[in-house]
């Protein structure tokens, strides 16, 4: 059975190979057939190799599957390997389903567009490079799936490429993940020259034995590749690509934002957890950079116009969490939350999408309300996904995953009082903007009459969805509640369990009790402002100020704009001659003088040819007499 692994990112890159070549000149029945049939045939398999990893797991917890040796150049030698453990299986079973069902959701939503086949090779394409990236047995693989989705992410969100916005978006996230795509390339030749190979297990081996925990090599290889990480997570100072990348279509917004692209990040830090464990200061940093990011990104939330932004920025802040659960040491931790966010993350934006789709393309909240009764299948929808995202306790799966992160970041030897408040005032912001969105669109007068009303293939995936929403975080209930951590207990094999501290004044039953009240005064405080017939006025003043800052990613891209953008256009305006160039031009010049001194010399006189001939001769022969 395991030697279907290949498979599974093979049959996707098929369907983009006939896609790309045939799509276009095929009905659109069998474009979706192919589009949505290549990603169904992978999670099959990736639920066939589940059934054989649970049932019979492979001696020594994982499985490697060799299929050719792609480079081999002195003592480098890299192999196409795929390696299959619990980690791996998790993220592949994730990937797959999630994106299954939003190509079946996107079959029908994308149904009316020029680019139909177009948009399911991207798809294909972006599938088959996630999945080569959590299966990858090396870095370098690895890297290459990595830089199959920064493409695909690119085609995607400039899908829709004749309107300049969409076309600006997507340079954008281009641009921005390629910064933390160089301090990967570095880290990765980093980690070769001092250990001689990229292939994970043995590097994370060799590196354990090799170098001291906090010594300058780990720290700064660490450091490198938590810098690709940051670009292609979209966490502080990277995170500003990603609420312009709502400029795909939101199918597209679905698949980066849910189980593939953003997620990407968190794999690698928990795939090279051995490197980071012996780099402290990194891992703190991880902490650190998730739990700012989760907080800037919440208030930014807070104050957007536009349905999918909102998303977009709970998507930063929720692989916040993420980063800091990776930071404190809670590994599988950050996979649970990965998962869950997976499910209601993809629901909110199939829910957006149908919202919008419904009012005529309408993306402003501020014209949306009352669509309770209009569509109460993408309400009941938005409502489940909303509340699992803001962690409804004991009902939802996101109060399991993020209450646990909470309990990590207090209990963890890494952890602190510091990082547990940023979490837990996370969930206050998490439980007001989520919220203020849902009475916004669905409460209140209504605005605007929906036109359009979806089919099954829409409705499908949101049932789905909804129900892995409520029912997902029950493979994993804490003991305080008499249950099992079968989802934490079954990563053990890949990941190390957290540690414990003894902190004083606080339990696990209490963290989630204070996170409950958090959420409960989140939900009454949006209900408070916005639950309303009229949209709240903007404020005035100081917060009007800071909501406008706010809004404006905390001025970052302002920042950005005046820090780089601006200084290398005007470099450019002065260089506009080019002063590298200018000496290559005269060396070129210079040969041109030459050609032109010695072309005088062919005048077709023959007897200066003779002349010159015999002069060269007696000089010749006079210089070899005097030597």
């Amino acid at each position: 059975m395991y030697s279907l692994l290949f498979l599974a990112p093979a049959f996707p890159f098929a369907g983009f190979i006939w896609l790309a070549t045939l799509g276009p000149r095929t009905a659109r029945k069998a474009v979706a057939a192919v589009g949505v049939g290549t990603i169904a045939a992978s999670t099959v398999v990736a639920g066939l190799l589940a059934i054989a990893f649970l049932v019979a797991p492979p001696a020594g917890g994982a499985y490697t599957q060799t299929l050719w040796t792609w480079i081999a150049a002195g003592a480098l030698r890299i192999r196409i390997d795929f390696y299959l453990d619990a980690l791996s299986l998790i993220m592949l079973l994730v990937v797959s389903f999630v994106s299954f069902v939003i190509h079946l959701y996107s079959a029908e939503f994308m149904q009316a567009d020029d680019g139909y086949s177009r948009f399911f090779a991207y798809m294909n394409l972006f599938v088959a490079s996630m999945l080569t990236l959590v299966l990858a047995n090396n870095l370098l693989l690895l890297f290459l799936g990595w830089e199959g989705v920064g493409l695909c992410s690119y085609l995607l969100i400039g899908f829709w490429y004749r309107d300049p916005a969409n076309g600006l978006a997507a340079r954008k996230a281009f641009i921005v993940t390629r910064v933390g795509d160089t301090a990967f390339t570095l880290g990765l030749l980093l980690l070769f020259h001092s250990l001689g190979t990229l292939d994970l297990q043995p590097l994370m081996h060799l590196a354990a034995q090799r170098w001291l925990p906090g010594s300058a090599l780990p720290v700064a290889a660490a450091a490198l590749l938590l810098g690709g990480a940051v670009g292609k997570s979209a966490q502080l100072p990277l995170q500003t690509w990603l609420p312009d990348a709502m400029a795909g279509p939101t199918p597209t917004s679905a698949l980066i934002h849910a189980a593939t692209m953003v997620t990407a990040g968190v794999y690698l830090i928990a795939r090279a957890h051995v490197l980071f464990a012996l780099a402290p200061p990194v891992q703190l940093a991880v902490a650190v950079v998730g739990a700012a990011t989760l907080l800037l990104a919440g208030c930014s939330a807070l104050v957007q116009h536009d349905i999918k932004r909102v998303l977009a920025y709970s998507t930063i802040s929720q692989i916040g969490y993420m980063f800091l659960a990776l930071g404190v040491g809670a590994w599988s931790a950050a996979i649970f939350h990965l998962m869950i966010h997976a499910f209601f993350k993809a629901l909110l934006f199939l829910v957006a999408g149908i919202v919008i789709q419904a009012l005529h393309e309408e993306h402003d909240i501020r014209k949306m309300g009352g669509l309770r009764r209009d569509l109460p299948y993408a309400f009941w929808g938005f409502v489940i996904g909303g509340s699992a995202l803001a962690g409804l306790p004991l009902i939802t799966a996101g109060f399991y995953s993020k209450g646990l992160i909470l309990w990590r970041a207090w209990s963890s030897p890494a952890g602190g009082v510091v990082l547990w408040l940023a979490g837990m005032l996370g969930v206050l912001l998490t439980s007001l903007y989520i919220y203020r969105l849902i009475f916004l669109v669905f409460y209140g007068e209504r605005k605007t009459a929906p036109v359009h009303l979806p089919g099954w293939r829409i409705k499908l995936p949101v049932v789905t969805l909804s129900a892995l929403a409520i029912a997902g975080g029950f493979v994993n209930i804490p003991r305080w509640l008499h249950g099992v951590p079968a989802f934490t207990g079954f990563l053990h094999s890949a990941l190390p369990p957290a540690g414990l501290l003894h902190r004083p004044g606080m339990s696990e039953p209490l963290s989630e009790l204070v996170a409950a009240l958090l959420f409960a005064a989140g939900l009454f405080a949006a209900w408070r402002r916005f639950s309303g017939r009229r949209v709240p006025r903007p404020a005035a003043g100081l917060a009007g100020a800071i909501q406008r800052f706010w809004f404006a990613d905390w001025g970052m891209d302002w920042l950005y704009d005046r820090l780089l953008v601006r200084p290398v256009a005007a470099f450019a305006r002065l260089n506009r001659q080019d002063a590298i160039d200018s000496g290559y031009n005269a060396v070129a010049r210079l040969h041109v003088w030459g050609w032109q001194a010695l072309r005088r010399s062919e005048n077709g006189r023959i007897r200066w040819y003779a002349a010159w001939i015999t002069a060269g001769t007696m000089l010749f022969l006079a210089l070899a007499v005097w030597r």
